[in-house]
């Protein structure tokens, strides 16, 4: 374990060294982030899931960097030309920037104007002429490197390949590239505009089409819109600083006399910068501000899936699901308490008197024979009317009406995930479980989704995908975990993000539970194929079993500690089971007394905590919510009125709005609050119950604005705003709009 390292992550991170070291150890075992921050407190000073996935990733990025390191000195020293000044100066790179930029003039090049230049003997000359500014005369000292034989035909093209080899030195100088690449940072401006003959095709991106801004002051959704609109060849974007300021800091470096050798070390210099080290720091630059926009889009997306994953569960109860439809009429599914199908069937209330009649007494029936507790109703096309249809049927009381956020629903039905599920339904069919599954437990049932396709995301297919997939696969087992798993009724999909498991283990605990069934312990675990101590260790505490014959097996206490508890009843006089029911047990437990090495406070305090609420779920409460009467498409729709609606999605620029007309309204967010708002996080979350009021509505590109303020302003959409499809337009493809069409409709209204 590198101690350096250690210390620097430290430092970097504001965490104790003894923190660090004690998570990279836990780590380097194999141990994961949520199975670390819940069981072992005491090792790591109680760092909670954020600050061990830091340490985790900083300490990949060091090991990265020194993996670099040692390929670079390999390829020096196998070519000889290592020193210990080079070695030196490689050793104390701390980016990997710094690291490229000390290798660089020694790296292998292609065949470069520098390297032809030298081929013909010019090299000299261009040493010359960099030492001797003030008193070399160039003409006099090029004259003797005039040679037809090598190529070098005149005085002129002699200079010129003195020069062609100096633009190459400014390129590969270390200090010349940092004083660059700040500048770059804190200079360069963005600046895009439309490719000739695209402005027609490229009308979406027309807010581009002559844009300028700082690279240090451009949000992410922006930039990638930018970027996007050049891969899309409708856009041609630089980012450069000001060529003069770049020529000021670097002349300085080089021209040091004043002579006509210095003028040509100025001409050197400018062609360096022009043809080399600013094309360079371009790249740079759009690979460090992609990076940068990568990050904040996928920390975007996270934060979203996190609230989407953890959005409250109905729970166990017999849920009649429908996926509606006007042709194909609407696909009926009856599902137990455990999610399993009992009956599916199609109805058709929209297309006759007599088939919305038949219709309606099929779903009494259901309703009545499979003893229906809840309806759950996919959002998308026919929604609305669907539920309008439901409740007018004067079915019970006591059964809820919900409508279901479908998004995805379709891409499982036509996974081998689905396949697996229901080899002998059809998508229909399986789509219609989905929407009923969701709505008993979302986190069961979204994790058999690829995140990307449940439409919380922002430009998430134009970020670094192996970067996204980490952070999602992260929130996804934090969720799982941080919720906990019925061990018996859980999917291998579900299984899978469980700490310690996998893909395989958790498939081969499906087909122990098919072939033994119901695990009747958690002791039981260690008898399914390659589930070793470790796997067991990493994943018990996360497992539950409501009905086992352990009761601790239902909760979150770890199996290791289980004889603690069984120390605090020893010497209460009482059983396990009373200090899960008695409060007045609990109060009387001296946890001074069962303090130990490696059971501390914050521990002790967990398993008492838990044994008062053993396996309670996490999440909140399910509420019931409701779309306003007689909205239900967006024609119906007028500045003005006030509504109802959910979250369906955060991004950098507003908030996303379900207000049950199919299309998802924007909440700007200069819109989200009468106060100034930076990040709309700040004020609203995925799956979130907001009223809001509709200042605008562009039917013919079917967009809603909407304002969360207490007295918001209405206004008219003007027809010039791009027609860009986006998130509020289903079925989501989870891209925000390209541009900032409703600031901008907002501001014009405003005038």
């Amino acid at each position: 374990m590198n101690e350096i390292h250690l210390l620097k992550v430290s430092g970097e991170l504001n965490l104790r060294p003894p923190q660090v070291k004690a998570t990279a150890l836990l780590l380097a075992e194999g141990a994961t982030v949520p199975f670390i921050a819940r069981y072992r407190k005491e090792a790591t000073g109680t760092l909670d899931e954020v600050a061990i996935t830091s340490i985790r990733d900083r300490l990949t990025q060091l090991a990265d960097l020194d993996a670099r390191r040692e390929a670079i000195v390999k390829s020096l020293t196998e070519r000889l030309l290592l020193n210990d000044r080079l070695m030196a100066s490689i050793e104390a790179a701390q980016t990997l920037a710094a690291l490229e930029d000390i290798y660089l003039p020694y790296r292998p090049k292609r065949r470069t104007r520098a390297t032809i230049a030298k081929e013909k003997g010019l090299e000299p000359l261009a040493d010359i002429l960099f030492h001797k500014q003030n008193t070399a005369v160039p003409e006099i000292e090029a004259q003797a490197f005039v040679n037809t034989e090598k190529g070098v035909e005149s005085i002129e093209a002699a200079l010129a390949g003195a020069r062609d080899i100096i633009a190459e030195w400014v390129n590969d100088d270390a200090l010349a590239r940092a004083r660059m690449r700040e500048l770059y940072a804190r200079k360069a401006i963005v600046r895009s505009k439309v490719m000739t003959g695209k402005e027609t095709e490229g009308a979406k991106f027309k807010d581009y089409f002559n844009w300028n801004e700082p690279i240090s002051a451009i949000p992410s959704h922006r930039l990638l819109a930018i970027r996007r609109g050049e891969d899309e060849g409708f856009l041609m974007v630089r980012m450069t600083p000001p060529e003069e300021e770049a020529l000021a800091i670097l002349e300085p470096l080089f021209v040091t006399g004043n002579g006509a050798a210095a003028e040509q070390i100025r001409l050197a210099v400018q062609d360096g910068f022009k043809r080399l080290l600013g094309t360079a720091m371009e790249v740079e630059l759009r690979l460090e501000s992609k990076k940068k926009a990568d990050e904040e889009a996928i920390r975007v997306f996270a934060e979203n899936l996190r609230e989407l994953l953890l959005s409250p569960p109905l729970g166990s109860k017999h849920v009649l699901a429908i996926d509606p439809g006007f042709r194909t009429g609407c696909k009926v599914v009856c599902l137990d308490r455990q999610g399993k199908l009992l009956h599916h069937d199609v109805v058709y209330p929209s297309q006759s008197e007599s088939r919305l009649s038949e219709a309606g007494t099929k779903i009494k029936g259901f309703c009545q024979k499979f003893q229906i507790e809840a309806i759950a109703i996919g959002n998308g096309t026919a929604g609305r009317e669907t539920e309008t249809f439901i409740r007018k049927l004067g079915l019970p009381a006591a059964i809820s009406i919900v409508m279901v956020n479908e998004s995805g629903a379709s891409i499982y039905s036509a996974s081998e995930v689905a396949r697996e599920e229901f080899p002998d339904h059809d998508l229909t069919v399986r789509g219609a479980v989905s929407i009923g599954r969701r709505l008993m437990d979302p986190l069961a049932e979204l994790v058999k989704l690829d995140p990307k396709s449940i439409g919380v995301g922002q430009y998430q297919h134009d970020v670094d995908q192996l970067a996204l997939k980490r952070s999602l696969d992260d929130v996804v087992m934090s969720c799982v975990n941080g919720v906990g798993v019925e061990l018996n009724t859980a999917s291998r999909q579900l299984l899978t993000y469980v700490s310690g498991l996998g893909p395989q283990i958790a498939a081969n605990i499906v087909t122990y539970r098919n072939e033994h069934g119901p695990f009747r312990s958690r002791a039981a675990l260690r008898k399914v194929p390659r589930l070793g101590p470790k796997a067991f260790e990493q994943a018990a505490g996360f497992l539950r079993l409501r009905d086992s014959i352990h009761p601790l097996d239902a909760s979150a206490v770890h199996p290791e500690s289980y004889s603690i508890v069984d120390d605090m009843a020893r010497d209460l006089s009482c059983s396990v089971e009373d200090l899960t029911r008695d409060a007045g047990l609990r109060k009387r437990i001296n946890l001074q007394k069962y303090v130990t090495e490696h059971a501390g406070l914050p521990t002790l305090n967990d398993i008492v905590g838990e044994l008062s609420k053993p396996g309670r779920d996490p999440r909140e409460q399910f509420e019931m919510f409701q779309f306003k009467e007689g909205v239900e498409k967006i024609d119906d729709l007028q500045p003005g009125m006030k509504l109802p609606g959910i979250v369906t999605n955060v991004t950098a620029f507003g908030a996303f709005v379900d207000i049950g007309v199919h299309q998802d309204g924007l909440v700007h967010v200069s819109q989200l609050a009468d106060r100034f708002v930076k990040n709309p996080a700040e004020v609203v979350r995925v799956h979130q119950k907001v009223n809001v009021t509709v200042t605008e509505v562009d039917l013919p590109r079917k967009r809603i604005a909407l304002s969360m303020k207490s007295n918001p302003e209405m206004g008219e959409t003007k027809a010039s705003a791009p027609a860009l499809r986006s998130q509020n337009q289903r079925p989501s493809s989870a891209q925000p709009p390209a541009n900032d069409w409703f600031s901008q409709a907002l501001q014009k209204a405003k005038k």
